[in-house]
């Protein structure tokens, strides 16, 4: 691995995997490719640890032609692949987004890897997909492994299974060198405030009303970026070509229970707020329609193959991301200014829906 291609690298994991492979490998260049839609800002990959190993190109993954050109001009010899429309109430609005970029996106870097590495060996393509493909679990239901039926429920999670499904068939038909990673939720810095951990913190700090769909027992396994990102390292350098892999934090906790400990951690911060205690703001709100009940990943693999393990406890990476938001005034401030936020705001904040993924 010398020359990596990161897609939607300033996107939130990405742009963390970006600063994570930066000092983990020092020799290693990166070339972050990203069309900056709403959830893509330059200000996630400010003050990198070594500018001068890492180039940003903004483009679209649909674009075959620039795709080409960045990997001959760079001499990519790895892919990661985290471009993708990843917001499930948007996907029920605006399903043809979702289609175009994490189908037709894939499908065009699979093309691209697939031409200039034509019997190459020594490469590598990583996708990154979510535990959403495999649909809802039931309450006393075992972790879901590597080898469980796809069975999406929203047009987000259909299309991350359908790029799922070119990815093998490249490895497959073409011999195309492939690992994919399927993970569960992140949560960590530089992830934009409209998932439920950092809304919930930056709208808490506010005093906006924070609300949580149906009746929060919704339940799901929180995974700091920093561990995500460190999984992803692994499999890419050490993973078996052709293979899965599940990435997880290895909690359950509902989400009225993340929303309940972030507000006691915004009281601790913030104890003389007009608005404490922060629980006093949660608001109950009518459910999200398809809304899956559980998801969990059973991530044996990763760990017995690759002997990764999750380092942040949920509670003290949650602590830590309250943290980073309220030392990050800056970077909040370049975010909440742009018009894809005022945008989104205006069209779905109004006391209403959240995504809680």
């Amino acid at each position: 691995m010398n020359n990596v291609l990161v897609t939607g690298g300033a996107g939130f994991i990405g742009s963390n995997f970006v600063r994570h492979l930066l000092a983990a490998r020092p020799g290693v260049r990166i070339v972050t490719y990203d069309l900056l839609t709403y959830a893509g800002s330059l200000e996630n990959l400010r003050d990198l640890s070594d500018p001068a190993r890492h180039v940003f190109v903004h483009g679209d993954i649909c674009d075959r032609g620039a795709v080409d050109r960045v990997v001959a001009e760079h001499g990519v010899d790895t892919v990661v692949h985290f471009a993708a429309e990843s917001h499930v109430d948007r996907s029920i609005v605006a399903p043809g987004e979702f289609v175009r970029t994490n189908v037709t996106g894939t499908f065009t870097l699979l093309e691209a890897a697939r031409a200039a590495w034509a019997g190459r060996a020594d490469v590598r393509f990583h996708h990154v997909s979510t535990d959403e493909v495999y649909g809802a679990l039931a309450a006393d239901a075992a972790p879901v492994t590597e080898h469980a039926a796809y069975a999406p429920r929203s047009p987000y999670a259909a299309s991350k299974a359908a790029s799922d499904h070119l990815v093998r068939a490249y490895a497959t038909t073409y011999g195309l060198p492939v690992t994919i990673s399927s993970c569960s939720n992140n949560y960590g810095p530089y992830q934009f405030p409209e998932k439920l951990v950092p809304l919930m913190i930056v709208h808490g700090a506010l005093g906006k009303p924070l609300p949580v769909y149906g009746d929060g027992g919704q339940i799901r396994d929180w995974l700091h970026v920093d561990d995500h990102c460190a999984a992803i390292l692994a499999i890419v350098e050490r993973g078996r070509a052709g293979e899965t892999y599940h990435v997880g934090g290895g909690n359950q906790p509902t989400n009225l229970e993340v929303v309940e400990r972030l507000c006691a951690l915004l009281d601790a911060r913030y104890p003389g707020a007009a608005h404490a205690p922060h629980r006093s703001l949660i608001k109950h709100v009518a459910d999200r329609p398809g809304h899956d009940r559980r998801y969990d990943l059973d991530f044996t693999k990763l760990q017995t193959e690759l002997g990764w393990r999750p380092r942040h406890a949920l509670a003290d990476g949650l602590a830590a991301t309250v943290a980073w938001y309220a030392g990050s005034g800056a970077w909040l401030a370049a975010v909440r200014d742009s018009d894809d936020y005022r945008r989104w705001i205006a069209l779905n904040y109004d006391g209403r829906a959240v995504e809680v993924t």
